[in-house]
């Protein structure tokens, strides 16, 4: 008896430690993890940018009941990558009717990066317009002088109208535009031979490229780029921004034709690029998958799902968000998603290993120690 007590209390004091912003330096994956006030943190979808010392976590304000965007982005500052202060909302939707982020509109999956030479914070997100459902399929762009705000909205907008793909050649461009997609029937076997071939890169060549699930990778050069599910879903892109990362230059490439990724996050390590993506099945999780290049316009090589361990099957219940350098270091981030309660949704912290080949491992772990 006195043995259960003696734990109950070690579980209890843990917990009020991590709470108050104590020594606990635990990550502990798909478990609450409260703020500075003792609250759950809520910046689903996001990801993290460090800035002269300090980590800074923008994600998704996400409600009890909907996941509309009813706030806008949040953001959260740590030195230790552990205990989060809340910093309020980044970027607020616009109680403006008609704003492109009107109040009850989809804005999904931040990031942040900053540039340099602008001295401007930029963020990227995923935008659908309030009352349209997934139709939009838009990419939108902010920009703050801090770091953590509050971030001014620019535009949004599908992207590369009037570009193809790099590698597209004038045969590929004659033979697409004789595609007319109401022809097949969607999910046969000859509806996919043409999607993979671009017949929804040249559907969508006028108005540009759908831009859903994605997220924003500044290379070793400075130079950044948007890598984003585009093409009904079907085909992911990869984009590159212009110097002041606001605009794209109209160069992108094609990701996997055809092979319905979502949820990209991506790293480099010892000049290879790793990719990890999610398949589409709505809130429900299914396997990563993974993809590797040695340069970031491709070709890119699949590999199987990183993951070990229980319920690795289903990445742990939950799916890729982002993927953070700390100094020689990679943290895998993920989400596990509460459709009928969003904002109890929770968060996946693992660190990636590498195997003797030099291949990412994700390893399951019930806790782990930052230091």
């Amino acid at each position: 008896m006195k043995t259960a007590i003696l734990s109950v209390m070690v579980i209890v004091m843990a917990v009020a430690a991590q709470a108050k912003g104590g020594l606990d330096n635990t990550i502990r994956p798909g478990e609450i993890w409260p703020d500075d006030k003792g609250v759950h943190i809520n910046a689903h979808g996001g990801g993290v940018m460090e800035y002269k010392g300090m980590y800074y976590w923008f994600g998704e304000h996400k409600s009890d009941n909907t996941s509309a965007a009813l706030v806008g982005v949040t953001c959260y500052a740590s030195k230790d990558l552990v205990h989060w202060k809340n910093m309020g909302v980044a970027l607020s939707v616009s109680d403006e009717p008609g704003s492109d982020i009107e109040r009850g509109c989809t804005l999904e999956r931040p990031k942040v990066v900053y540039n340099p030479a602008t001295k401007k914070f930029v963020m990227w997100f995923h935008l659908e317009l309030k009352g349209l459902g997934y139709r939009a399929a838009r990419a939108a762009v902010a920009v703050s002088d801090k770091p953590a705000g509050p971030y001014r909205f620019i535009r949004s907008g599908r992207v590369n109208a009037y570009r193809y793909a790099e590698g597209v050649t004038r045969d590929d461009i004659a033979e697409l535009e004789t595609i007319r997609l109401n022809e097949y029937e969607w999910w046969t076997p000859e509806w996919r031979k043409v999607v993979e071939r671009g017949a929804f890169m040249q559907r969508d060549f006028e108005g540009g490229q759908m831009a859903r699930d994605m997220t924003i990778f500044v290379d070793d050069d400075g130079k950044a780029y948007h890598i984003y599910s585009s093409e009904e879903n079907l085909t992911l892109q990869i984009a590159e921004l212009s110097a002041d990362y606001t605009f794209h230059t109209g160069r992108y490439v094609r990701v996997a034709p055809g092979g319905q990724n979502e949820a990209p996050a991506i790293f480099k390590k010892d000049g290879k690029y790793w990719m990890i993506t999610s398949g589409c099945t709505g809130w429900d999780p299914n396997e990563a998958r993974m993809f590797s290049a040695d340069n970031i316009f491709g070709p890119w090589t699949q590999h199987p799902s990183p993951c070990v361990g229980p319920n690795a099957k289903l990445t742990f219940g939950g799916q890729s968000m982002y993927i953070l350098k700390v100094k020689d270091k990679f943290i895998f981030m993920a989400d596990i998603w509460r459709p009928n309660h969003p904002s109890d949704a929770r968060y996946i912290w693992l660190p990636i290993e590498f195997d003797a080949a030099g291949v990412p491992v994700i390893r399951w772990r019930d806790s782990w120690n930052m230091d």
